[in-house]
């Protein structure tokens, strides 16, 4: 009988990249994955520890695990259990916890488990290591776009994030590992690449001199890869962006005008007591570049509101800076207030209120902007790459993504299948955030 195993995925595009892994490695032993329910034999929860709340969101999963089966081996891995080993060890809904950099190790921990029954933890001081853990996958839940972890670590310490102490330091994964694992998702059919890492930016910061890389050698060389049309790049920080770095992308043809351009304050007090690398202007200089480049790209970031000390003033500031980049989607997040990080620390502390009210005013603005950038599509040539067929009011279509990463459906008809990449014009809305499109 194959021992049945269950996984579950919190946070962000890297955990859920090391959690396909992990099944992979997992089928390839005789394992055999069921969906996360009762009568699995091994639970398997990659946890995630970027807010309080992810880390009680982590604990929550672990013992409805251990309530789902009694009897079955509940495997804590990632940054909750990088962090928080010591509270985890006394938790008796978890049998196993595996640390960041040794999830690859999960086909023998699980082994030693069976053999001696006793609670087994596997955590490095993952600030030590250099060395970056080799994960790949050959397949992927998405069946159009895979994402491909690059890079792990951080070594910037903003004074709000914990990740650098979850993740260590930049750890980049060589480009033929990375070149060998595209070519084989691509000879699967796979058309659209997503290069994702915990700082991206950072990619080959750590290579020794004479081997020294970068994002953009990286880029340049999985375009190369026969099969591989689009290539998106997960989040990045504004310093990366320069007239060589875009002239870069753009001579691929394959770097899609969609860019994660990190921001969390458009008021410069803010980002100096954040420990952020840069000035609303130096980042407002990076956007304005990017256009140079790509006529109407999409631009989208992040922002935190309510860090401590951050006045009404400051928040406008930031506020009006957001106004005025004109993102296509800003991504809100009130501040947290983490153990362990400078910020936790600070003085002046704002209230659940106020930052309530500061998010809602983003969301506010991120709405007006989403629709006004989907509304300049209308009447446009757009790329549409097809994922999936849905139903809206009785009606088939395909769905997929524009290079810009715009949704939009098409009505289905024989001439096209899932995976195809098809030029459409955009006539109006099928649903909020939904294009209509047709035939081109």
């Amino acid at each position: 009988m194959k021992k049945k195993v269950a996984l579950h995925n919190l946070g962000c595009k890297v955990n859920a990249y090391e959690v396909e892994a992990m099944q992979q490695l997992l089928e390839n032993a005789g394992y055999e994955t069921v969906p996360f329910g009762e009568g699995a034999d091994v639970y398997v929860i990659n946890t995630c520890t970027v807010t309080n709340i992810a880390d009680r969101k982590s604990r929550q999963m672990l013992h409805k695990a251990k309530k789902m089966n009694p009897d079955a081996i509940v495997v804590a891995t990632g940054c909750y259990a990088q962090a928080d080993t010591e509270r985890l060890k006394e938790d008796l809904a978890v049998d196993l916890i595996l640390g960041n950099n040794q999830k690859r190790q999960i086909v023998e921990a699980l082994e030693e488990y069976e053999k001696e029954h006793t609670k087994q933890v596997q955590v490095i001081e993952i600030n030590h290591t250099k060395e970056y853990e080799e994960l790949s996958i050959a397949s992927t839940a998405e069946h159009v776009r895979a994402y491909i972890k690059v890079q792990d670590g951080c070594n910037q310490f903003c004074t709000y994030c914990i990740i650098p102490f979850a993740r260590g330091r930049v750890r980049s994964r060589k480009i033929e590992d990375v070149q060998k694992e595209v070519e084989i998702l691509a000879a699967k059919g796979y058309r659209e690449v997503v290069l994702t890492g915990i700082h991206l930016s950072s990619y080959g910061v750590d290579f020794p001199k004479e081997e020294r890389e970068s994002l953009l050698s990286l880029i340049q060389a999985v375009s190369k890869t026969d099969g591989i049309e689009r290539i998106r790049l997960g989040s990045l920080e504004p310093r990366i962006i320069t007239e060589e770095f875009l002239e870069g992308i753009v001579a691929t043809g394959k770097v899609c005008p969609h860019f994660h351009l990190s921001l969390q304050s458009g008021c410069d007090k803010t980002l100096k007591n954040m420990n952020r690398r840069y000035s609303a202007e130096e980042y407002a200089e990076k956007c304005a570049l990017i256009r140079k480049y790509y006529p109407a790209p999409a631009l989208t970031t992040d922002v935190i509101v309510g860090f401590p000390q951050e006045t009404e003033e400051d928040f406008e500031a930031s506020y009006e800076f957001v106004k005025n980049i004109h993102f296509y989607e800003t991504h809100i997040f009130k501040y947290s207030r983490r153990h362990g990080t400078k910020a936790a620390a600070m003085d002046g502390q704002l209230t659940e209120a106020v930052k309530a009210e500061r998010s809602d005013r983003m969301l506010e603005l991120h709405e007006i902007r989403a629709k006004e950038y989907e509304e300049a599509m209308i009447g446009k040539e757009l790329e549409l790459l097809l994922e999936e067929e849905i139903e809206i009011d009785g009606k088939q279509w395909y769905v997929g993504h524009s290079r810009e990463y715009v949704r939009a459906v098409i009505p289905k008809t024989g001439a096209h299948k899932v995976n195809d990449l098809v030029t459409v014009k955009a006539v109006g809305f099928a649903a909020k955030h939904v294009l209509r499109a047709e035939q081109a």
